[in-house]
């Protein structure tokens, strides 16, 4: 009687007590790297688990995007001939497919200043970060396929616009792994719901393991950015061990029944994981443990920067703890970047919200010896076109907009190609999503081209069958 009503399954789902729940509904674990086989990947010498195919220039990444599509040429990309030409008709056809109906070009309401040693011009939206060009290289010859949020977000995270494809963050996970076994290798803060939705940090065929960890949603602030469940106050960590022991002896034993299930392995070590992470994670979500200075240095003490700031100095923390791809989302349920009207107002208040913690961030990662081995990439899914749409906002442009790289392995102080001299189109080193991946990866010491997986009988990965590394942006 005893034996039958203490099945396994009955033990599955209450023995756990909460934390369970967790692992199994976003089976964090440490990644178990791809097969030499699969991949070529090469051992690595920082820890055990981690695999390269050459040595890295980055160990890890923090990727900032800012939804709903930036404008370059009020941000990023001067372009002082559109000033010039403010009012007047294009001077060339505009792009076949459009996403709504723009007329006469639109010069930027904001000047643009040069700064660092560099004299790269940047817009005064962003004097915070212009103080920190020298470290920063922005790729303003950026372009995609997709003129739709949804598909060009996806096309961003996943190098798919139209499958459900692994997230960027997914796949260097796979490949690479966590460099702390008690917390995931992939985290997600604040991530939309919207416009791709978890398929934008979702792993798909990959091994379960490697999705992103979802902290909070961006329709909240980022103060309810924790983990859920993660706190037992019914029972012990000592009985907590004891139940999940006696899990665990019963998993491995069907493990071992059942020869290969890989899955099961995945679950096995996400409940382990699960269980490590209640201690781990609350420290790392401790922006307590911060000194005054550095909460006031990312904006926590003012309400215009604090969401977003916070956001910035968890992602340094996770970070330094060895989190091996970090992403932090900028998006409202409103205005987001995405102004198809009254530009001013919404860049404005966009800007203001994350010019200062992002600068925070790069000035925090430098002093802490981080930044040498922490790439950054900032950017949104397109950006804006130069003509306006009605009387003073911009259409969405994925065909030439600006995103940028700062850190480990990647030159600062340039602007690496161009658009036409209105901002349209992108003619010079053009860089297309996959470009984008395939160089992200080369710096992290993954081949593009090496690192697939199969599945339903071909191989796949995440540049697809195009994509190329750009050594002009490799220092």
């Amino acid at each position: 009687m005893l034996a039958s009503f203490l099945n396994r399954r009955f033990l599955l789902q209450n023995a756990a007590n909460g934390f369970g729940w967790l692992a199994a509904s976003v089976l964090l674990g440490q990644q178990t790297p791809a097969t030499d086989a699969a991949t070529g990947l090469l051992p690595s010498s920082l820890t055990g688990t981690s695999r390269f195919h050459f040595p890295p220039r980055a160990r890890r990444v923090i990727f900032m995007f800012m939804k709903g599509g930036p404008s370059q040429v009020d941000t990023f990309d001067y372009k002082p001939q559109l000033n010039k030409d403010d009012g007047k008709p294009l001077p060339f056809d505009k792009p076949r497919v459009q996403f709504a109906a723009t007329g006469n070009l639109l010069g930027s309401p904001w000047r643009f200043r040069q700064y660092g040693s560099s004299g790269i011009p940047v817009s005064t939206l962003f004097p915070h970060v212009a103080r920190h060009v020298d470290d920063i290289c922005f790729l303003n010859s950026v372009y995609g396929t997709n003129a739709a949020h949804g598909g060009a977000a996806l096309k961003l995270h996943t190098g798919s616009d139209t499958f459900v494809r692994p997230g960027m963050g997914a796949w260097v996970s796979y490949g690479l792994g966590t460099e702390n076994e008690n917390l995931p290798g992939f985290v997600t803060i604040c991530p939309t719901l919207a416009h791709g939705g978890v398929n934008n940090w979702g792993s798909a065929f990959l091994p379960a393991e490697c999705q992103g960890v979802p902290l909070g949603v961006a329709s909240q602030p980022s103060t309810a950015a924790q983990v859920k469940y993660i706190r037992n106050d019914r029972w012990s960590p000592a009985v907590q061990r004891l139940q999940l022991d006696i899990m665990q002896q019963m998993n491995q034993r069907h493990l071992r029944n059942a020869a290969q299930d890989s899955s099961l392995d995945a679950r096995i070590k996400s409940f382990e994981l699960a269980f490590r992470m209640q201690s781990e994670m609350p420290r790392v979500q401790d922006l307590t443990q911060e000194t005054r200075e550095t909460q006031e240095m990312y904006g926590l003490n003012q309400t215009i920067t604090a969401d977003f700031g916070r956001q910035c100095l968890m992602a340094r923390r996770f970070a330094e703890a060895g989190v091996r791809f970090i992403q932090i989302t900028h998006s409202d349920t409103n205005v987001q970047w995405d102004q198809h009207a009254d530009l001013f107002a919404g860049h404005t208040k966009n800007a203001a919200e994350v010019d200062q913690p992002i600068a925070a961030l790069l000035t925090d990662l430098k002093q802490r010896g981080l930044l040498d081995d922490t790439l950054l990439l900032w950017g949104g899914e397109f950006g804006r076109t130069p003509v306006a749409q009605g009387r003073n906002g911009r259409d969405h442009n994925p065909d030439g907009f600006t995103m940028w790289m700062a850190g480990a392995g990647v030159r600062g102080g340039i602007r690496y190609g161009a658009t036409d001299e209105y901002g349209y189109f992108a003619v010079e080193n053009r860089m297309h999503i996959h470009d984008v991946h395939a160089t992200l990866l080369h710096l992290l010491g993954l081949d593009h081209l090496r690192l697939t997986h199969r599945y339903a009988g071909r191989d796949f990965r995440l540049t697809d069958i195009a994509g190329a590394v750009h050594p002009g942006v490799i220092s």
